[in-house]
């Protein structure tokens, strides 16, 4: 199996695992994220909206500050013209991130197992480092799209050793906003890179005009407890959730503790240690 899985990933860049994770745990993470949200009080300070639109991906010091935190963020239709909630906060929030793995009892049982440390091992990535993580809410009728985009570009390293983690907690289908992935477009050159700028908040650094591929992306449905990796260089995205059906998920990025990591990354960790799979 872990040849074939191996292959398979080096191959098309991503491997879907059905049935990997028990629902009865996804249900568990799902309730506690909630119960979370229902608990979050924002003030002025903290009412950063996340989008990966480039002329409006937030560089807030609430945003930039999160590496090593446990913080909550809008969806970008959110508010209305008055600043008001348009929902209930629940079905506000975009995401939860960035150390709920490290941070949160519940998040960090469930971020590592045997199981999943298995998984990098035979995908030859058992020695990386848990960077971030995220709780996807992608709620429904407002739940936002993702734009075609490559976490490298997030999670710079020299090279490049990105793996995404992509747990279905909900039903991922097309009509909610499940994933589509370029097959083989990993070994595209890296296209951008989102940094810290020296004179305060963040910018792209064009590595490659090539534009991300608007064809040839095939939807990755996905029912709870599918685990779907994805390298580090692979296009990818996700459409809006305009159904009446929410598509929460919960992702995991590692690195390999071996590359060089920028200091003007945008995920910086410094109360933090890196941990690998088995803590």
């Amino acid at each position: 199996m872990s040849t074939g899985l191996r292959s398979r990933f080096e191959r098309d860049g991503f491997v879907v695992l059905d049935a990997f994770v028990d629902p009865a745990a996804c249900v568990e993470l799902r309730e506690h994220a909630m119960d979370l949200v229902g608990a979050f009080e924002p003030d002025d300070t903290c009412r950063s909206v996340f989008s990966t639109d480039e002329q409006t991906r937030t560089s807030d010091a609430y945003f930039l500050g999160s590496g090593d935190q446990v913080r909550y963020f809008f969806e970008p239709e959110a508010f209305d013209a008055q600043g008001h909630l348009r929902a209930p906060i629940t079905d506000s929030i975009n995401k939860i991130g960035h150390a709920q793995h490290d941070l949160d009892p519940t998040f960090g049982r469930f971020s590592r197992t045997e199981d999943l440390a298995s998984v990098a091992e035979a995908l030859g990535v058992g020695g990386h480092v848990l960077v971030q993580s995220m709780y996807i809410f992608k709620s429904a009728r407002i739940g936002g799209e993702v734009n075609c985009h490559d976490d490298h570009t997030f999670l710079f390293t020299d090279p490049a050793t990105c793996v995404g983690f992509w747990f279905a907690i909900d039903d991922a289908t097309v009509d909610n906003g499940c994933l589509w992935a370029e097959p083989g477009g990993h070994r595209h050159p890296p296209r951008k890179r989102f940094r810290r700028s020296a004179d305060g908040g963040t910018a792209f650094d064009v590595l490659d005009p090539d534009p991300y591929p608007s064809d040839g992306l095939v939807p990755l449905e996905a029912p709870r407890g599918t685990l779907v990796v994805l390298d580090g260089l692979l296009p990818h995205r996700s459409g809006p959730n305009r159904s009446d059906l929410p598509r929460h998920a919960y992702t995991l990025h590692a690195i390999d503790p071996r590359a060089s990591y920028p200091a003007d990354n945008w995920l910086q960790r410094p109360d933090l240690p890196l941990r690998g799979f088995r803590g």
